[in-house]
């Protein structure tokens, strides 16, 4: 396992390293934006990532692994480790906390509040959508909603808007981010509560839904804000929607 998470999330880095070697530096505006361009390669990864999770619901020889897996892993447990319920909020709100302390983002505040929720809903209704689906049971035994894992997808969601927003200011903002993903995934398993094709799944699910976000975002200006945003210096409100894998929550932030 340590092998696998390792080798993905040297690949993620390696794609998004050429990606900031291609980039254009734009303007911190809505604007910057619709300078942003379809990319087929950007989506190996993630539709790798979930195409490995839905094969190993079928595949005898993939699910032997997540039971290997499984079984070195949880082999000396003691306790659960509980820190992925809120690790896998840390990449979006590092987006907010380092724009907050002054180390501006690549779009203005409305722009990422937008994005984030775009992403957030094609997420999670994803995700929901897959479970009630799939009926995977966990390996703990505890209900049938294992594949894909949520916390993960959340995780990695965050970590692709952490390196779009950050990624032309240095590209070690989404390298932090992506490790924190990779270790949120990593707990799932420990925790006994994900197979690694639901970890896997679920990493790519959030990879993509943050991509398909950025895509569809001039559209959403145009059509829901009719091309207008915030202009710097003024006051705004941002809503974030939370989720724990149980509960959900409603964040609120207020800049002036």
């Amino acid at each position: 396992m340590r092998k696998t998470a390792v080798l993905l999330f040297v690949a993620l880095v390696a794609q998004h390293r050429s990606e900031a070697q291609n980039a254009v530096v734009d303007s911190i505006s809505t604007d910057s934006i619709k300078k942003n361009r379809f990319h087929y390669e950007a989506l190996i990864i993630p539709t790798a990532l979930i195409g490995y999770g839905l094969i190993g619901i079928e595949s005898d020889q993939i699910q032997s692994w997540n039971l290997g897996i499984r079984e070195e892993v949880t082999e000396d447990i003691d306790r659960k480790i509980t820190i992925d319920d809120f690790s896998q909020w840390a990449p979006a709100v590092s987006v907010f906390a380092l724009d907050a302390a002054g180390v501006k983002a690549k779009n203005n505040l409305k722009t990422r509040a937008t994005i984030y929720l775009t992403s957030f809903l094609i997420c999670n209704a994803t995700v929901f959508s897959l479970k009630s689906i799939t009926r995977i049971e966990r390996p703990d035994g505890s209900a049938r909603n294992s594949f894909p894992s949520g916390h993960t997808a959340n995780a990695f969601m965050g970590a692709e808007f952490l390196w779009q927003e950050y990624k032309d200011k240095s590209i070690w903002y989404g390298v932090a981010g992506y490790a924190v993903a990779t270790g949120t995934g990593l707990f799932r398993i420990y925790n006994n509560r994900h197979w690694l094709t639901d970890v896997a799944a679920g990493a790519g699910i959030g990879i993509l839904s943050t991509k398909v976000a950025y895509w569809l975002n001039p559209w959403i200006n145009k059509k829901v804000f009719n091309g207008h945003h915030e202009k710097n210096g003024t006051s705004s409100t941002m809503v974030m929607p939370t989720y724990d894998g149980r509960n959900m929550g409603i964040g609120f932030v207020k800049t002036f």
